[in-house]
């Protein structure tokens, strides 16, 4: 039995405009609110799932660990993360675990703003720790990749020391396959190119159809149109073309998605409105217990 939860992680307001690519703001601020610096509320949303295996054991995997709070107060600021404190062990707190009481951690991708949470909160003199001793930590192939070896549009989406610590850690596990044994048949992979190369959007399975983690492919609801994508992301008509594919196979199998960056909603029902064009039915602004 697989039970899921939404988990705040630290949020940030950042650059309306980059966050919508080519749009124009005549057409994204219709979507979202937007303030007098021309920033928009971005969620750092991370994927509990608390399972009991078949022999009876149980086991937390978590999807994601969002930016954290290890920037030091200049890099916090110019990266409009808003909160001081480490939010994602807050709401691992709230619903009765640790850090150390994870035993799986899934990472889409290593840009900084989803895998800052691996790090201890910031102290002045004081050296970040890495934190989820005891999590397997599953990272596909190409996304290691790129990390160590970032192109100059991108390396500043990274963070050398983490990958240092990571390269150090006996249970970091790179993925190169559409399941991974420690998951399990329940869990699947789609891979996509388009926001950075080899992220995984990792699929659960569910009986009434599953939900998939969509990271940076589809940060939130206002990029579930297809046309819509970030001015971060590398290559734009790749990922449009990646977005078409998941979501058409999606809805064909009573799909969710699971939002990690909106900052209202934290899952819907994948639909398609009267004019052809892909929605959201039964958004829920968080997980609290799902079950299956």
């Amino acid at each position: 039995m697989k039970t899921l939860y939404s988990l705040t992680g630290n949020s940030q307001k950042l650059d309306g405009g980059a966050m919508f690519g080519n749009a124009p703001k005549g057409m994204w601020q219709k979507w979202i609110e937007v303030d007098e610096h021309n920033r928009i509320d971005l969620a750092c949303r991370c994927l509990l799932v608390k399972e009991t295996l078949e022999n009876g054991e149980q086991r937390n995997i978590l999807f994601e660990v969002g930016i954290g709070a290890f920037f030091e107060p200049k890099m916090k600021h110019r990266f409009g993360v808003v909160e001081t404190e480490h939010v994602l062990l807050n709401s691992l707190d709230a619903i009765g675990l640790k850090h150390t009481d994870i035993d799986v951690l899934v990472l889409s991708h290593l840009h900084f703003d989803h895998i800052g949470g691996l790090l201890s909160q910031w102290q002045e003199g004081k050296e970040s720790e890495l934190l989820f001793p005891n999590a397997s930590i599953l990272v596909g192939k190409k996304a290691w990749e790129r990390a160590l070896n970032p192109h100059f549009r991108d390396r500043a989406s990274f963070i050398p020391a983490l990958m240092e610590l990571l390269k150090n850690r006996g249970n970091l596990h790179i993925v190169d396959s559409e399941i991974h044994q420690i998951l399990g048949d329940d869990y699947r992979f789609h891979i996509s190119d388009g926001h950075t190369p080899g992220m995984m959007l990792a699929e659960i399975s569910m009986p009434d159809g599953p939900i998939v983690f969509c990271a940076d492919l589809i940060p939130g609801v206002p990029w579930v149109h297809l046309p819509i994508t970030m001015g971060y992301d590398r290559f734009a008509e790749k990922l449009i073309d990646e977005k078409q594919s998941l979501l058409a196979d999606l809805l064909a199998r009573n799909g969710r998605l699971f939002f990690t960056h909106d900052a209202k909603i934290a899952c819907g029902k994948l639909a398609m409105n009267d004019k052809g064009k892909y929605c959201l039915s039964n958004s829920l602004v968080e997980l609290s217990g799902l079950t299956n």
